[in-house]
């Protein structure tokens, strides 16, 4: 009865907020604390009770009281983090501001007129003290934004409220929060902290609450266009900067609380249907915060973490102190871990939760099912990317295949639905970015013994196999939408291709399998991309062929048994009248570049399967072509990289011809015009000359001189033994040699990942979409103008 009283008082507050038309005095006390004061509200009850439209009409119509309404909530949040929350009743008040601000700020950033509200200077806001009304120094007026990020930062560390009291005392003890070290008051073991503090889900819950608010101050960039110039978040520079004294123990307790959390619990199956698990909200608010606060601003954050270890590594201990790196404090921290057994803690974490969904295929249900795998690719992303010595850790052992095998079970799931675009090529650009690094492709030739129930075909192999059977999958049997991901794919597999010491049948067969659909004349003369997907296929084969010949009898019988593909590559016509007849073919058929792998002998591209009713989409920017993500580098003979320039015209292969344009994936206009684009497309690839252009290039050689020496000597020993087994001419095979009969040997050319701006973008979008979308409970940007991205309602 008493919270039925409870939330009438409330509603009534807000109605008499919404119809004063008279400006409300920042001294009524008696009429702001209705909103904080004496209220057991839960955040649900607190946007059940603010409608939206009422929010708006405040801020159109009474807009003096909005902004008195924020002042004092986060004048309040100031005073309890001074305090340090000493009573219940206060935590009380600290719950309801932080609620009630979490449900006002999207309506605040919305408005352009509004936006720059709290970064304006409050009279009488001093900038040592937080909102302090005896301050006279104007100039020294700290901005409410300002304020409210730094108490927020202090609340996270209050003892009683979020932390574990070091006090004996009792819980109505204060502590002091000015003198207290927030490093002794990290709430999770792992990374620089060795204690584990005892569960407490009330503090769980409290820092939850917290968290979503910082989160919510954060979203602004969510009501920025795509292609705003600001690429400055002002709410993560500053709560990331030396300005905030909480942020190195903040960072730490993220990150522990994160990679610490185990769904399985207590190794009991089914656990979490007799216990709730108040630590699950909390990682999710948690990994959400840092990837958001990850988010670095100007220039690739990789080479400025770099730049920041590479000073570090060649300075003393004292120079070390000096400023170095990103100036965002997380990045900084985070690209400065290097002791083996912090990268250890980190990489397991990650492995463990992205894990989580194969586990449940073994006794289904029995553990908790987490749902914010794409936050921890994101992070896991994030992590390679800005720290060199994790992603050389990852690559040391075989552990990287358990990060390997998950992105790979996530890409085979998502390959036919349409609301899970943004998942498949994060996976892709996870793996694009491993496998620039040689190690990537060396750890693949372990066998993959693992048995995670997948519908690919059964094979005995390794996890290369693995890979390209799934690859394959993607590609003939994924959605339409996926196709320009293919670039991205193949570049994988030429990456990987000359450390690959034995493909399996199965494997070798879907390469061929691609080859075939791809060499397809209608196809190749359909788009004027299409012939790069050959260029690739081809380069593995050399690869392979040159590097790994040994051990891969498989893939050499699959190349002897469909050598007719590659003749007729060698003989692709290229008169104007074959190529117009070709592309009658392809369209009688209805096949054009966004379904081109329908063809009769390819499993065929399929529509994405639709979706559950109501299910929302966030619209993705579209990501730039493979040329622009990747920079060549040739290996040496000695290991070493060397950095191949764009306009080197002796290139051999692929990167002749290979360059793409932006894809199209998913980019917010969607190219509603394919069938024209196609048409125009089509008519301009009708060019003897650009087809003689690639035709010249296409590196057959290698191929062609194999076939040359082993066609004849298979056949012989076919007809000298009536040999009709495939095991018996496999054995041969694998006794050959054509050592002095190839060519000289290419140099191995590596395609690794560089960020640019349209990745950057690409990024951003992805990323506060999938939070826009796990934010149901309660859906803090819902039905809010974001200008970030579209929601789709599919």
């Amino acid at each position: 009865m008493g919270n039925a009283d409870t939330k009438l008082h409330f509603r009534k507050a807000v109605i008499q907020l919404t119809t004063k038309t008279q400006p409300v005095e920042a001294t009524d006390d008696v009429f702001w604390d209705q909103f904080w004061s004496d209220s057991s509200t839960t955040v649900q009850d607190v946007f059940a009770l603010v409608p939206a439209a009422e929010i708006r009409a405040v801020r159109e119509e009474s807009p003096s009281n909005l902004a008195t309404l924020c002042y004092k909530a986060v004048e309040r949040l100031v005073q309890a983090a001074d305090s340090g929350c000493s009573s219940e009743k206060q935590r009380q008040i600290v719950l309801n501001c932080t609620r009630l601000l979490t449900r006002i700020l999207p309506y605040i950033f919305e408005d352009a007129d509004w936006r720059g509200f709290f970064w304006s200077t409050v009279p009488g806001a001093g900038r040592s003290g937080g909102l302090d009304k005896d301050a006279d120094d104007d100039d020294e007026a700290r901005p409410l934004a300002e304020s409210l990020l730094l108490a927020i930062a202090d609340l996270l560390f209050c003892p009683h409220f979020t932390a574990q009291s070091h006090k004996k005392n009792g819980p109505d003890t204060t502590e002091d929060m000015r003198s207290i070290d927030s490093c002794e008051y990290i709430w999770e073991a792992g990374v620089g902290f060795a204690q584990s503090p005892p569960l407490n889900y009330i503090h769980d819950l409290n820092r939850t609450e917290l968290l979503k608010l910082l989160l919510t101050c954060f979203s602004e960039a969510m009501y920025l266009p795509p292609s705003s110039e600001r690429n400055l978040n002002p709410w993560v520079s500053f709560f990331c900067s030396t300005e905030n004294r909480h942020a190195l123990p903040l960072f730490t307790s993220l990150l522990n609380v994160v990679c610490a959390y185990d769904p399985v619990g207590y190794g009991i199956p089914y656990n979490h249907l007799l216990f709730s698990d108040y630590r699950e909200q909390l990682v999710e608010q948690a990994v959400q915060i840092l990837i958001v606060t990850l988010e670095h601003e100007a220039g690739s954050a990789a080479s400025a973490a770099l730049q920041a270890l590479d000073a570090s590594a060649s300075t003393s201990a004292e120079e070390e102190q000096e400023p170095s790196g990103p100036d965002n404090l997380f990045v900084n921290y985070l690209s400065r871990i290097h002791r083996e057994e912090d990268l250890g803690f980190i990489l397991k974490g990650l492995s463990r939760l992205l894990n989580n969904p194969l586990v449940q295929t073994y006794l289904p249900r029995s553990t908790k099912k987490i749902q914010f795998h794409q936050e921890l690719l994101i992070l896991f992303w994030k992590f390679c990317d800005f720290n060199k010595k994790f992603l050389f850790f990852v690559l040391k052992s075989s552990d990287v295949l358990d990060m390997l095998v998950p992105i790979l079970f996530n890409l085979n799931d998502a390959r036919a639905d349409q609301s899970r675009v943004g998942l498949m090529h994060i996976g892709v650009f996870i793996l694009l970015l491993l496998s620039g690094e040689r190690n990537f492709g060396v750890r693949l030739n372990k066998p993959y013994t693992l048995r995670v129930p997948m519908d690919i075909p059964v094979f005995t192999g390794t996890h290369a196999d693995l890979l390209v059977v799934i690859f394959h999958k993607i590609i003939t049997n994924g959605h339409q939408r996926l196709q320009p991901l293919f670039d991205c794919l193949l570049t994988i597999i030429v990456n990987i291709s000359p450390y690959l010491k034995s493909l399996s049948m199965v494997a070798a067969n879907k390469l061929l399998h691609l080859l075939e659909a791809f060499s397809t004349p209608w196809f190749l003369f359909s788009f004027h991309q299409n012939h790069h997907l050959v260029f690739f296929l081809l380069e593995v084969f050399n690869n392979i062929i040159q590097y790994q010949f040994d051990g891969n009898s498989n893939l050499v019988y699959a190349i002897i048994r469909k050598r007719n593909v590659f003749h007729q590559l060698a003989n692709l016509p290229s008169d104007k009248a074959s190529i117009q007849k070709a592309l009658q073919k392809k369209k009688k058929s209805g096949i054009s570049r966004t379904n081109s792998t329908e063809a009769e002998f390819m499993e065929g591209t399929r529509p994405a399967v639709p979706a559950e009713p109501g299910t929302l989409k966030a619209s993705l920017e579209a990501t730039p072509g493979i040329d622009k993500i990747t920079e060549k580098t040739q290996v040496g003979e000695d290991g070493t990289l060397i950095a191949v320039p764009h306009s080197d015209s002796t290139q051999t292969t692929a990167d002749n011809s290979a360059v793409a344009g932006a894809s199209d994936t998913e980019s917010n206009s969607e190219r509603d015009h394919e069938a024209d684009h196609t048409e125009s497309e089509a008519a301009r690839c009708a060019d003897p000359e650009w087809v003689l252009s690639w035709k010249v290039k296409l590196p057959l050689q290698t191929i062609m001189r194999l076939l040359q020496v082993l066609v004849p000597q298979v056949e012989k020993i076919c007809i000298d033994k009536g040999l009709t087994d495939e095991s018996e001419i496999l054995k041969f095979l694998q006794h050959g040699t054509l050592v002095g009969l190839l060519p000289v040997p290419h140099p191995i050319l590596i395609r690794k990942y560089q960020a640019n701006a349209g990745t950057t973008m690409w990024f951003r979008t992805y990323m506060w979409g999938v939070i826009y979308l796990r934010n149901v409970d309660p859906p803090i940007w819902y039905d809010t103008d974001i200008r970030l991205f579209e929601i789709q309602r599919i």
